[in-house]
């Protein structure tokens, strides 16, 4: 079931928000837990109910061997011996359905064999709830866990706000908050606060994320078919796509939230605009934030970190971005697009390193660096972009070769006449015009930079309600707080409207992928 959907909206959502209020006041405490399970499987069959079982053996499984990693007499050898399987099970199970036939590819092209690939449908979500629970089990391990319910764990891993494309949940935020939640009535601030910001994500995926996709999709299946690419055409494609992956992961974020909001639940922020960072650190630090403190805290660490001196530091980093990027695709494209990030990591930290000693410039030469920064930051994620959109290498060099005009340049042919002068000057420097099926207008164009200034400047929504909490952690809070008042309902209300108008063409959110 997807949120931007008619049955979620209008029928799910409303439906399970009664019952729970209604359970809280008359039955016993195990009851709106219950309720919530319950819908939270059923939210999740809604895709294919053949794949519910693997959730609730991954459930059942995980929380078992927590438990018995909790048991304070269990000798060290077999703790480590407990927790080294759960692990090897749970990446066993995730490698089996996500990473077999990329394996099998891989082996076919590297020793020339013609093995079959498997039929296998990626389970939903089985990257996010394997890993949520192999940082419980690493917490078991390291006696950072307490005993919990089975029931308050099965809403941990299934609550269905966060189920499907994250965040990804650590058991420290959220355990307490459903323990405690069961004796908290009704809070009419949370239901407000919750449909604002599951509003803002709505309009960001079906308004905005949706109506880019006409513009990324047809030049990226140009680039995979083979075709020859133009600058305007290839950079048209590549900033539409960056914004459609931004204002569509930023909108199933948004949307999380806030529906788990409604039941009083915070989430963890996990998208806080990160277009607007002024180096890739900081962009690690915005985006997908919850999976890269997992990657930190779980894989980063692990390996060392930064305790071993620099080279291993740096190694460490490449290993981390280049898993990082196959955990969002089996394909050499998503290894080499994490890869572009740990060398873009590299090279940040070295920057770092050689420039800590400068002492400080004036304010108006720190301004203008972070500007140039935050340019320099935008065209590396943009460039990197192509290789996590395109559905093939061949795809994805085509549309580089575009970019940096390799290919010369054409705009639409009745730009020649409209620019009096100044398009035949153009055209004796070597611009083409002709018509093409990807670029039939520059408007889209200028939309898309009006887009990424809003973007980069703009704040959001989280900025906007700082003063009511809206995620686990503090935000900056924006000059003009947004009050919960009826006119700020009422143009909530248009929004929503208007996002239920558009979703006779409902399309899946493109994290769902990973």
């Amino acid at each position: 079931m997807l949120f931007n959907s008619f049955e979620f909206i209008l029928v799910f959502l409303p439906v399970v928000l009664l019952g729970y209020y209604l359970l809280k006041r008359t039955a016993p405490e195990a009851a709106p837990v219950l309720w919530l399970v319950a819908a939270s499987l059923f939210f999740y069959s809604w895709w294919r109910v053949e794949y519910l079982p693997l959730l609730l053996y991954s459930i059942l499984g995980n929380y078992s061997l927590g438990l018995y990693l909790g048991r304070e007499a269990l000798r060290p050898k077999w703790r480590k011996l407990v927790l080294a399987a759960g692990i090897v099970i749970n990446l066993g199970l995730l490698g089996y359905y996500k990473y077999a036939n990329f394996f099998i590819e891989t082996l076919n092209a590297l020793a020339g064999t013609r093995w079959d690939g498997l039929t296998i449908l990626l389970p939903l979500a089985i990257s996010f709830f394997t890993f949520q629970q192999i940082a419980y089990l690493v917490d078991s391990y390291q006696g950072k866990t307490r005993h919990y319910g089975f029931l308050h764990y099965c809403l941990f891993v299934s609550f269905f706000p966060q189920l499907i494309a994250g965040p990804i949940v650590h058991h420290r935020d959220m355990m307490p908050q459903f323990m405690r939640n069961r004796r908290q009535p009704l809070q009419l601030d949370n239901i407000s606060i919750g449909l604002v910001i599951f509003t803002v994500g709505l309009a960001k995926k079906v308004l905005i994320a949706d109506n880019l996709a006409l513009f990324a999709t047809p030049v990226f299946a140009k680039a995979d078919a083979g075709g020859t690419l133009t600058l305007v055409e290839a950079w048209q494609g590549a900033l539409a796509y960056s914004l459609q992956l931004y204002f569509d992961f930023s909108g199933y974020c948004d949307m999380a939230v806030g529906a788990a909001r409604c039941f009083g639940i915070v989430l963890p922020i996990n998208f806080n605009s990160p277009y607007r960072s002024r180096n890739i650190i900081e962009f690690w630090r915005r985006w997908h934030i919850t999976l890269s403190t997992f990657l930190r805290d779980y894989l980063y660490i692990a390996l060392g970190g930064n305790r071993l001196g620099p080279v291993r530091r740096y190694a460490n980093l490449m290993l981390t971005m280049l898993l990082g990027g196959l955990w969002h695709g089996a394909g050499w494209n998503f290894a080499i697009w994490g890869g572009l990030h740990g060398i873009f990591l590299v090279i940040n930290h070295g920057w770092r390193g050689l420039t800590s000693g400068i002492p400080a410039m004036p304010a108006w030469i720190h301004r203008i660096g972070g500007l140039l920064g935050m340019l320099l930051t935008l065209v590396c994620v943009v460039f990197a972009w192509v290789f996590f959109r395109a559905e093939s290498l061949a795809g994805a060099v085509a549309m580089l070769e575009g970019m940096v005009g390799r290919n010369g340049t054409t705009l639409p042919a009745k730009y020649l006449s409209r620019w009096s002068e100044f398009g035949p000057w153009l055209s004796q420097k070597g611009v083409n015009f002709q018509d093409l099926e990807t670029l039939q207008s520059l408007s889209p164009l200028w939309n898309m930079l009006a887009l990424w200034v809003f973007v980069c400047s703009a704040p959001n929504i989280y900025n906007l309600l700082a003063h009511k909490q809206p995620v686990l952690e503090e935000v900056q809070r924006s000059r003009f707080a947004l009050p919960l008042t009826p006119l700020t309902g009422f143009f909530c209300g248009l929004l929503l409207v208007a996002g239920l108008l558009s979703l006779s063409r409902v399309s899946e959110f493109l994290y769902f992928q990973f």
